[in-house]
């Protein structure tokens, strides 16, 4: 069975738009019940050591206050599964002991939110140090240990090829701790209905709170519903389960009404995690010609001693270039801080800026253009498993980047370009970022009115999955757009992955596709047996799908509505399942010819693919100009230009918006995003957006983004990731642009006006 006409692609409008621009879009702060409570926390003013003594009385006598909790009072919490992907927070509230600035160590619950604030400001706290805090990887002392995540990687001889080679580069590399600062602040509304709780929160991982509140609260899952049908954007920090939903569901199970808590500005910046800082030393060989003989990467990190989470540095420095010696090695240091967390290309957009500026140190001291030294290196295989790679255009966003971008105007020379007294700079970085892919359940319901319903208890965080879903099922179940309806954001829907890692687009549109394809043969086997269908004896090989009818490929009289169909069965609707989960490849099992027939030409492509390859996420190039003025040390970004191997696009107009939302977080990578700490107290001094910068409408240039290749062969609908690959290279091609314009290589981030100032 095929679709009649095509839907998948086209760049139509958010279906959700019209709700959030008239604010018919409740998000969790909007959420309201009777007799909601307001909670605000306090946090801790020191950074390592135990609270002597916690005086809540004047807290709790203050006007409106209901409760005050503390680990003195606070009922005992059983703490979630551990796993390094996402590793739940220590149980709040559970001692005297504080592990960091910023942690929770009291929580005040009132009528109104600004009661609930004023009280909070009345809790007096004591503390006695554990001595002298470890705040950075420079911290004399500091813990450190080597391949903590057992994921370091080496093929060849790494350390004969750098002996070896004509040129070496030998550098270290700095990125700055960056925060995530959606413009939603997270927020948890939680009720208890008997023995249920019901909580509404600024989530990407619904079905991980889900289950992690059932474990805190010594109940089965089914009796815990999480609802996230909108979230303000997360870039990561909603990944994990934070303490302040496991307070918020405390609190209101022990007062029994309803309870909101909404985190403050600052409390983003250590209650949700953040990006870490790194300390990253490139190596990279090379032959007169431009062969890259080595490549040594080793990126020091930190995590929290409380609370390890899985961030690798160097995962794709291997799996990038061809070449026969590499090596990635981590380090992770242990530190009285927040938990660090996943946020936008995490841990690729790190230690892309080492590997992409250490390319460009190569090209320019061999004389080759930074874009040729890249295809002259260019991996046909995937370098470390030597596997074909399922699909992949990296070398097409190479060329037809440059093309758009104009990158043949470039004169090689380092400042020796010019417009009055800017300096003018062109450079350019490649990123290959890795292919993931969750399991996934879907379900879609087809009705007799010639609309379909689907439903998955996936989130939206602001990429567009309410519309691409849509699409996919409109185009699978051959319906105007407008006649599909897509609910999600709910754990009692299919379970669904979480919004991040790049997956959720290939897991839930797959699994729709699938659910769609079950949904039509269910319709085919009622009309097929019925004789007084035109359908009647037809197999899913003779018919098609188009405007809610199934037609015959061959004999366009012989046509059926839906709701003809279902009326003569006598049914309302029909509800078919459907799911998805990583490609056999990824699973080392081969694909039967059962795929072949369930697919069709798909089908066949998924096998040939699946044989023996590597599973491509996706692929891109970004070239961009700098303006930077030497008097002043103004840089200003000027344009950029993104490639982006993406297979196959969803909506062009929001896989565009997507890419573009990338490069503006790499331009604040780059210019301006980085977290300040004292170095005393490990107090956050810049966690305000007035202190913490972030790109503005004035810093963000004319960006250009194009499309190249084409669908992958792994899953049915051809599908790439590409949350984070606008971001992921983007500070390296800023860099490496500011070093064309200036002469100067800057290997920290973000780069200052310090640093540019003749």
């Amino acid at each position: 069975m095929t679709a009649g006409s095509r839907v998948i692609g086209l760049g139509l409008d958010r279906v959700d738009g019209p709700a959030k621009v008239t604010g018919a879009a409740v998000y969790t702060m909007d959420v309201t019940a009777a007799g909601l409570l307001h909670a605000s926390l306090v946090r801790s003013t020191f950074a390592v050591g135990s609270i002597t003594s916690l005086d809540t009385a004047e807290a709790a006598a203050a006007p409106g206050v209901v409760a005050v909790f503390t680990h003195e009072n606070a009922p005992r919490m059983k703490r979630p599964a551990w796993n390094l992907l996402t590793p739940p927070p220590p149980v709040p509230l559970r001692d005297s002991s504080v592990h960091h600035y910023g942690q929770y160590i009291a929580m005040v619950v009132a009528e109104t939110h600004e009661q609930a604030t004023a009280a909070a400001d009345l809790v007096r706290v004591g503390y006695r140090a554990a001595g002298p805090a470890a705040l950075s990887l420079e911290t004399p002392g500091a813990k450190g240990r080597g391949n903590p995540y057992f994921l370091d990687a080496k093929r060849g001889d790494v350390e004969s090829a750098l002996a070896a080679a004509d040129v070496t580069v030998d550098a270290t590399f700095v990125t700055s701790a960056n925060a995530h600062n959606p413009l939603g602040l997270f927020s948890t509304v939680a009720h208890w209905d008997g023995g249920r709780l019901t909580v509404h929160d600024s989530t990407q991982n619904p079905f991980l709170i889900r289950d992690s509140l059932a474990k805190v609260f010594s109940m089965s899952k089914d009796r815990v519903q999480v609802l996230t049908p909108y979230v303000g954007g997360a870039f990561g920090a909603g990944l994990r389960l934070w303490q302040h939903v496991i307070l918020t569901a405390m609190a209101a199970r022990e007062v029994g009404r309803p309870v909101k808590t909404v985190l403050t500005r600052p409390q983003m910046f250590t209650g949700v995690g953040h990006r870490p800082e790194t300390i990253q030393r490139m190596r990279v060989g090379a032959r007169r010609d431009g062969t890259i003989t080595a490549i040594d990467h080793e990126a020091t990190s930190p995590a929290a001693k409380v609370a390890n989470v899985l961030y690798p540095v160097t995962l794709s420095t291997p799996a990038t270039y061809r070449c026969d010696n590499v090596r990635g090695r981590d380090r992770q240091v242990r530190l009285d801080i927040p938990s660090p967390a996943h946020m936008r290309g995490p841990g690729e957009a790190e230690g892309n800026f080492a590997l992409e500026t250490a390319l460009d140190e190569v090209a320019y001291a061999l004389g080759i253009d930074p874009v040729d030294l890249r295809l002259r290196n260019y991996a046909d295989v995937h370098p470390q498993t030597g596997l074909a790679w399922s699909s992949k255009a990296l070398d097409e966003c190479y060329r037809q980047g440059a093309e758009r971008f104009g990158w043949a105007a470039r004169t090689p020379q380092p400042r020796s370009m010019r417009d009055g007294r800017w300096l003018v700079g062109y450079g350019m970085a490649g990123v290959t970022y890795g292919h993931y892919q969750a399991k996934c359940q879907a379900s879609v319901t087809v009705r007799r009115d010639g609309t379909a319903l689907v439903r998955s208890g996936a989130t939206d965080i602001g990429q567009g999955t309410y519309t691409v879903i849509t699409q996919v099922a409109a185009e699978g179940l051959g319906l105007d757009p407008a006649d599909v309806t897509f609910e999600l954001g709910d754990t009692d829907l299919p379970r669904a992955p979480q919004a991040g890692g790049s997956g959720l687009a290939t897991a839930l549109s797959n699994a729709v596709h699938d659910a769609t394809l079950n949904a039509v043969e269910r319709l085919l086997s009622l009309a097929g047996a019925d004789r007084s269908s035109p359908l009647y004896g037809c197999s899913a090989g003779d018919v098609v799908v188009g405007g809610g009818h199934l037609r015959h490929r061959e004999d366009v009289s012989r046509s059926e509505s839906f709701a003809a169909i279902l009326a003569r069965a006598g049914r309302p609707d029909l509800t078919a399942a459907g799911s998805s989960a990583p490609s056999r490849a990824e699973n080392g099992v081969l694909l039967g010819s059962a795929a072949v027939s369930r697919f069709g030409r798909a089908g066949r492509r998924l096998v040939e693919a699946t044989r023996a390859v590597a599973p491509a996420g996706a692929f891109a190039a970004h070239f961009v100009e700098v303006r930077v003025d030497p008097l002043l040390g103004r840089l200003r970004v000027a344009r950029v230009v993104s490639a982006v191997d993406a297979g196959q696009v969803l909506n062009e107009k929001l896989a565009r918006s997507q890419i573009i939302g990338g490069v503006v977080g790499g331009i604040g990578q780059a210019l301006f995003e980085e977290i300040t700490v004292d170095e005393g107290s490990g107090r956050v001094s810049n966690a305000t957006f007035a202190d913490y910068l972030v790109p503005v409408n004035a810093d963000v240039p004319d960006l250009d983004v194009i499309f190249v290749g084409g669908p992958d062969a792994t899953n049915a609908v051809g599908v790439k990731g590409i949350g984070e690959i606008g971001l992921v290279g983007v500070a390296a091609a800023v860099g490496n642009a500011v070093h064309h314009a200036t002469g100067r290589r800057l290997r920290s981030l973000p780069i200052t006006i310090e640093e540019l100032m003749d």
